[in-house]
């Protein structure tokens, strides 16, 4: 007969945490989910109001509600055309990031070269500087590229795509050179003893196992390009612009549209909202797996 018992109901565990702690913690969590939610809360119920009730003294419930500014956002500034740029530039920084940062990572996880801690300490390294040092240097090299060769990179989307590969690429080669050194390479060995060369051996071996790991490169990458201001203001024009940049439309002279500043906020936080929570199974695994080796 077993000698072990079960716990009298009613009575806590010796190993439970204080009851201290546990109210604490339930304390803390609901602060922090109201500082969350909050935000959100204005910010969803400012998009449903008229402009007068915006402007005026701020209530928590409103009078009344309307989807007019989920109307008027796409012809007070061209929202269709900023959300088209962004979506290309985005898109086309992310799979070229994704791309050379697989065979930069691979490279470096499973070949031996000189140079080889030269070139990932000088990649880990430039993520230590802000992104405003680059601004003059960048747009200095974009107008003589212009002038010398006539290719339009200053004010185009090809050269805010190269300028956001620059962002992205340095941690997306440093994480999936740590996600590549998971991978153990007796599967290449074996691939390799089946006919495969390298570059069948990472397209059929390392990419399908480091699935995880590439998602969460190509969500760092997109969200990095989606949501920056600073050299979308600089390097595009009425055409190229995006729409970080765009939003800035719906303040003019005389008014500043609140309740379709915030509307125009929700549906581009759409697209990253909804990546992010499809894909979040991959991205945390990816980040787990990038982090510790």
């Amino acid at each position: 007969m077993s000698s072990t018992r079960s716990p009298v109901p009613g009575t806590r565990s010796p190993m439970a945490p204080p009851r201290s702690f546990l109210w604490s913690r339930r304390i803390f969590l609901t602060l922090l989910t109201g500082f969350v939610l909050i935000p959100v809360y204005v910010m969803v119920s400012s998009s449903l109001k008229p402009l007068a009730d915006v402007t005026g003294k701020f209530r928590w419930l409103p009078s009344g509600l309307t989807v007019r500014p989920y109307i008027d956002i796409w012809s007070t500034v061209p929202l269709a055309k900023y959300f088209v740029n962004s979506l290309i530039v985005a898109g086309a920084a992310t799979i070229a990031s994704v791309v050379i940062a697989v065979f930069a990572a691979y490279a470096v996880s499973r070949y031996d070269f000189r140079g080889k801690r030269v070139f990932t300490v000088t990649v880990l390294s430039t993520q230590m500087f802000p992104g405003i040092l680059f601004l003059l240097p960048l747009f200095l090299i974009y107008v003589n590229i212009g002038n010398a060769t006539g290719i339009a990179l200053f004010g185009s989307r090809g050269g805010l795509i190269l300028t956001y590969l620059t962002f992205s690429l340095p941690f997306s080669i440093w994480m999936l050179i740590g996600y590549f050194d998971s991978v153990p390479r007796d599967l290449d060995e074996a691939a390799l003893v089946d006919g495969c060369g390298p570059f069948g051996a990472l397209l059929r071996i390392v990419v399908p196992a480091a699935v995880p790991g590439i998602v969460a490169v190509a969500v760092y990458a997109f969200m990095t390009a989606w949501g920056e201001v600073l050299f979308a203001s600089v390097m595009t024009n009425d055409t190229t612009r995006t729409l970080a940049v765009g939003l800035q439309g719906y303040s003019t002279l005389s008014d500043v549209y609140w309740n379709q500043i915030m509307a125009a906020s929700l549906v581009v936080s759409v697209p990253v909202v909804a990546g992010f929570l499809l894909l979040q199974r991959y991205l945390v695994a990816g980040l787990t797996a990038g982090a510790v080796k």
